[in-house]
This record gives C-alpha cells, structure tokens and sequence, in this order.
C-alpha cells in the first residue's frame, strides 16, 4: 500500500483558486507502516514532508517526488508522477522469513486521476515498479468525502486494491525451494484484490504559515495476501503525521 497518498487527493483542489505561482511548505514527519506486508510488527521512520506545486502543474508532494498533472481543473486532475514507499522484505525482519529472497524498496511509476463533486472525490492511481524489485503493478481505487470543521479538514472514505501476479508471487508466494530453506509451506499466489481499505485524514490550520497533518490507511488483506503462509496478520496500517511551515 502506498505512502498514504490516497488521501492526498482529498486535498487536491484546495488551492486552486489562489493565483500564486508557487506553492511550497515543508516540515518534519513520520511514516508509520508493517515492517513487511502481512507482518503484525510496525516500523516507525522519520520521514521530511514536502508539498511544493508550480501552478499546480508540477509538483512534488509526500511521496510523490516529482510528479506533472497533465490534465487539471478546479475539480479534477490527471496525470504521472514518480514515487516511493517503502514496502520491501529482509530476512532480519523475522525468523520465519529465513530462507525467503530479500524484497528491496524502490521508485514507481505513478498514473493517477481525481474527480471532486461537492463534498466527494473519487480518485484512481495504477503504481508499476520501474526499479526491477520484483513490485509489479499494483492499482488502488478511492471514495472520500471530505468537511470543513473551523480550522480542522477531515476527509474519510473507503477504498481497494489490486494486485498484480508479480506482485503477489514476489511478497506472498513460497516456490520449493524457499519452503525447503524456511520450512514454510509452498504457497502459489495469484492477481486480484490485494485489500480492502478504510482512509482518514486530517489537517489543522496552525496559523497562516503552520499546519499539522495526520493520515491512517487502514486495511484488511484479501486474496493471496491474506492466506500466504508469510502473513502474520490481515490488519494493514499505515500513516503519516507531520507538521509544515508554507512559505
């Protein structure tokens, strides 16, 4: 699951109707996420935060590091981006992973859309792997509906996503050989619904400059993730809070 940026969307249309050029704040953070998926142990990372746009037309936000809305409007946009998260395996990570082939993190290819209506946006993002880690593709599909409390935005809604083979078969599969290194049963693992997913977010306006942020994705794995033998637990969560200074 990706570095909450689902829940960026919610968010998309917010400055539209300023006329500023730029738009840059930045602030510390961290990224809450499993130490692996299905692991039932979580990892805390420090993690700077960034939301920098160009008349809304290239910008780097969270983990989207370099990104260009190639289509956008006050209520939608569309278009690429490169991003990160950190979904990866090592052995260290637990025992029972002795045996199974480390999984390394690395950048993706990021195609997304948005649509807001009101109070809704519906937002689709398809994810495919370009650094040769094995990730595969993965596609995720969001509803959120999002209110204005006084200085506090919330936005919450539910979401899916989809898998690819590759995918599956490099995080939840167990060839032979690995289950003769680990003892862990073989296990083939096929496309389809990766998890269903519940996001929440929410910022408070500080001040004029300053904001704080939190957002939590939490998930149940389906599929091949939820009855691979490497699954601890089907409870997927990830979140970030931060804090940011606009300039």
């Amino acid at each position: 699951m990706a570095l909450c940026s689902a829940s960026n969307a919610a968010y998309a249309n917010e400055d539209m109707g300023k006329t500023d050029a730029w738009k840059i704040s930045a602030g510390p953070g961290v990224y809450v996420f499993p130490a692996f998926p299905g692991s039932s142990r979580l990892k805390v990372f420090p993690l700077p935060v960034q939301d920098v746009s160009w008349h809304d037309r290239v910008f780097s936000q969270g983990p989207d590091v370099f990104g260009v809305n190639v289509l956008r409007a006050e209520n939608y946009h569309a278009g690429a981006s490169i991003s990160f998260d950190f979904q990866s395996r090592t052995s260290s990570d637990d025992a029972r992973l002795k045996g199974l082939s480390d999984i390394h993190y690395g950048p993706k290819l990021r195609l997304f859309a948005d649509y807001t209506w009101w109070a809704f946006t519906g937002a689709t993002a398809v994810y495919q792997d370009i650094a040769g880690t094995g990730q595969g593709l993965t596609a995720m599909a969001d509803l959120f509906i999002s209110a204005p409390l006084g200085r506090l935005m919330l936005s919450v809604g539910p979401g899916v996503t989809w898998a690819s083979g590759q995918y599956a078969r490099t995080f939840f599969a167990i060839t032979p050989s690995q289950s003769a290194a680990s003892g862990l049963p073989q296990y083939a693992a096929g496309s389809g619904l990766r998890d269903v997913h519940l996001n929440m977010a929410a910022t408070y306006v500080i001040s004029s400059n300053w904001s704080a942020s939190a957002a939590v994705i939490a998930g149940r794995l389906e599929g091949s993730a939820a009855g691979s033998p490497v699954t601890e637990r089907r409870l997927d969560l990830n979140g970030t809070m931060s804090v940011a200074y606009k300039f």
